[in-house]
């Protein structure tokens, strides 16, 4: 029993002082809550309460005894995950999944809806090649174009 209690000890849970780390946890149990129960948005907030939850996890002590999270520890399995973000992995396979649950059934109905969509198609690169030719860089003219262009 005293081991498990040295172990525990040893534990980031053990020393959570700060008051901030439980209130992120509870906002995100809410969103869970709220997409699971109340069926809000449910493939939007349960990947963000799960990452609000595990990004104020408490995980242990670094060198100079500061309090670290999961993600911020090098040698915990979910700082592996999170290079998947700042690699920018997760976000092409975020919309290749949005673009594979979209329902073409409307489009099959009524083959002139294939005009919108090239409408769109035509806003979003007319604006990206606007905003290049007013000096914009070409990252910053992508972000304009996708939110200009919709």
């Amino acid at each position: 029993m005293q081991s498990l209690l040295e172990l525990f000890d040893s534990t980031g849970i053990a020393h959570l002082d700060d008051v901030r780390f439980l209130i992120m946890i509870g906002i995100g149990l809410v969103f869970i809550y709220l997409a699971v129960t109340k069926n809000y948005e449910p493939l939007l907030l349960v990947p963000i309460g799960f990452g609000m939850i595990l990004t104020n996890i408490p995980w242990g002590f670094d060198e100079t005894g500061q309090l670290i999270t999961l993600l911020a520890d090098p040698h915990s399995p979910f700082h592996w995950l999170y290079l998947g973000i700042t690699h920018e992995i997760y976000p092409p396979l975020i919309f290749l999944g949005i673009g594979a649950m979209t329902d073409f059934s409307f489009m099959i109905c009524s083959p002139r809806l294939v005009l919108l969509g090239a409408a769109a198609q035509v806003g979003i690169f007319g604006t990206f090649l606007g905003s290049l030719a007013l000096g914009f860089t070409a990252k910053e003219a992508g972000s304009i174009g996708i939110i200009g262009g919709e």
